[in-house]
């Protein structure tokens, strides 16, 4: 009876960690870093929200109505980030690193969208208490968060072999401007993503 309860609180502790080291990215000298990191923080203090066990918060369906549409706001922000991106530098490739960001942020904030309609409009319906959605997407999502699960965990591995062989960071890398850590925190929010979805 406590596994689940546990199981939760530990997934909320996760995405809140995250979604505090995204707020700390966003002071970031890096350009790059600022754009992304405040979706990323709304994401991870979202899921974490999504993943308080039930038995202590049971929002109504009005909430889950209101998540979606800041959700969909922020799925809105990143497809024009996306557009907007590629209008400005049409030499870029669509497979190039900051592009398949804003498309992997805008598949994230949909898939939020889409646990937050299922959540209101099945009663009862809570992110891992109670089936819900419809398993054909719920299916495609888990694919695509499971194999970017697998590839962040992949470009982790040479980034620690790296400082390792280089004796360290870089001095100048202050703690919002790590890549590694911020792929770690994707990492963790992709893991959280699949989580939930299986319950659905």
């Amino acid at each position: 009876m406590h596994g689940p309860a546990l199981a939760g609180w530990l997934m909320v502790a996760l995405c809140a960690a995250t979604g505090a080291y995204c707020l700390l990215r966003m002071r970031s000298s890096v350009a790059q870093q600022r754009e992304s990191a405040g979706g990323e923080a709304l994401m991870g203090f979202g899921m974490a929200v999504m993943a308080v066990p039930a038995a202590v918060l049971g929002p109504p369906r009005w909430a889950w109505a209101g998540y979606a549409i800041v959700f969909g706001g922020a799925a809105l922000r990143a497809l024009w980030s996306a557009a907007h991106g590629s209008a400005r530098h049409p030499h870029h490739h669509l497979h190039h690193p900051h592009h398949l960001h804003h498309l992997h942020h805008l598949v994230g904030t949909l898939a939020m969208v889409y646990m937050a309609v299922a959540m209101a409009v099945t009663p009862g319906a809570h992110a891992g208490h109670t089936s819900a959605g419809v398993p054909l997407l719920t299916g495609v999502l888990l694919l695509y968060f499971g194999g970017y699960v697998l590839r962040s965990g992949a470009r982790l591995m040479p980034a620690a072999a790296s400082v390792t062989e280089g004796g360290g960071a870089p001095p100048a890398a202050a703690w919002g401007d790590r890549v590694e850590l911020a792929t770690a925190c994707r990492l963790s929010m992709g893991i959280a993503m699949v989580a939930m979805l299986l319950t659905m």
